[in-house]
């Protein structure tokens, strides 16, 4: 008789070596679509909205806060689902909600192509929704995905996907304006990208919820951090949401206004902050896991201050391009680090915690274009009143670092 070979076929090897790839894969495109075309196509495109005279800088402020407290809205739903769990008895799980948001965020993009600006205020608030489900449920099942099958260190390629996303929508911005193309035109093509990219990953984002500790540390490792330093912590990266989001929001026209009329740079500067950003998350893979994170994140946030400072101490190509790329550099990288720390500091918490952080990061987010609004409308040139709150950001973010370095110290490892 025939013995039966015990040894796994090629091609099940094969999948079970490509299976983290793929999901690290799928998790970036995800939060590419839902974050750098869902809520960071707007940066690139509010140029070209008020070139066609739909929206002027104080409505394009308050569309970006609406986008802004929809992510804050996504995010605590996100942390109440475990309580609607225990009286509903089911809630979708993170896949799940990430495909919904996936869906969501490509009618809600294709929908701003129509000329209904009374209903824009509203879709970009749905918009911030959806996009917080998705980078929620994406990166709680991918990292959770990795974890089971033993890659955790692949994770940060998903944080790879905003930046990429950015360059996505950034760079193609410039030729619409050089063919004299409308805003929604840009909105109606965005749209169509995303639901293509959406396709392609549909099959990967999808599955139950993997359980368990990280590979490699024992459940008794993980014992839960003093209450202090998980306060601390969420405040600390609610600020990274204000000291970012000034610069995240009008760096094309910051940079329209500084520069000579008909330069080709501004519509360069957001693709290179997009471009740092998928580097940073790309070289954050590359840390050792033994670093304190909590010395990483105010490494990172003092690097962002020092971007928004190039830009305001040297107004010029030279100074915008770096200030772009330092800014991007650590923008997803502070977002994996936090919540590696959370995960770590509290192991039980699950959506609660990863939750709490996003919405502290939406509140900082929603407060920054309306304190840029009110700068404006108190300083005596337009260039003066974006001066002003990039000064705040960047005082933010030193503010931020001091109290990682803080914890530290306090709570050293």
């Amino acid at each position: 008789m025939d013995q039966v070979s015990s040894s796994p076929s090629p091609a099940r090897v094969h999948d079970a070596d490509t299976a983290p790839l793929r999901v690290a894969l799928a998790g970036m495109v995800a939060l590419a679509v839902a974050m750098g075309i869902g809520r960071f196509a707007f940066t690139p495109l509010l140029p070209m909205m008020l070139h066609d005279g739909v929206v002027d800088i104080a409505t394009g402020s308050w569309l970006a806060t609406a986008n802004y407290a929809g992510y804050l809205a996504g995010a605590l739903l996100y942390m109440a689902l475990p309580w609607l769990g225990r009286r509903l008895g089911a809630v979708p799980g993170n896949a799940a909600l990430a495909r919904g948001g996936l869906v969501a965020t490509v009618l809600l993009t294709g929908v701003l192509a129509l000329p209904w600006p009374a209903s824009w205020p509203l879709l970009r608030f749905l918009a911030g929704v959806a996009s917080a489900l998705v980078f929620l449920g994406t990166a709680n099942w991918c990292m959770g995905q990795l974890t089971r099958l033993g890659r955790p260190q692949l994770a940060g390629l998903i944080f790879c996907g905003p930046g990429l996303g950015i360059v996505v929508t950034g760079l193609p911005t410039g030729a619409m304006v050089a063919a004299g193309w409308s805003a929604a035109a840009g909105w109606a093509t965005f749209a169509a990208l995303a639901a293509v990219l959406c396709a392609g990953i549909w099959q990967v984002l999808r599955g139950g919820e993997a359980q368990g500790h990280a590979a490699g540390t024992p459940a008794a490792a993980s014992l839960p951090a003093p209450a202090a330093q998980r306060a601390l912590h969420a405040v600390a990266y609610g600020l990274a949401g204000l000291g970012y989001i000034v610069t995240a929001t009008f760096l094309p026209v910051i940079a329209r206004a500084a520069l000579p009329a008909g330069s080709a740079w501004p519509d360069l500067f957001w693709p290179v902050f997009g471009a740092g950003v998928a580097l940073g998350a790309f070289l954050s893979t590359r840390i050792a896991p033994h670093r304190d994170r909590r010395w990483l994140l105010a490494g990172a946030y003092l690097l962002q201050a020092v971007g928004i400072a190039l830009g305001l101490l040297w107004p010029g190509p030279v100074g915008f391009a770096l200030g772009s790329l330092l800014l991007g550099l650590p923008f997803t990288a502070i977002t994996f680090f936090a919540l590696q720390e959370a995960r770590h500091q509290w192991p039980q918490a699950g959506a609660g915690f990863t939750g709490l952080l996003t919405a502290l990061y939406g509140i900082g987010q929603i407060a920054g274009p309306p304190m840029a609004a009110a700068l404006l409308a108190h300083a005596s040139t337009q260039s003066q009143g974006f001066d002003w709150a990039l000064g705040v950001a960047g005082s933010v973010l030193v503010l931020g670092a001091a109290l990682y370095a803080l914890m530290a110290w306090c709570w050293r490892k």
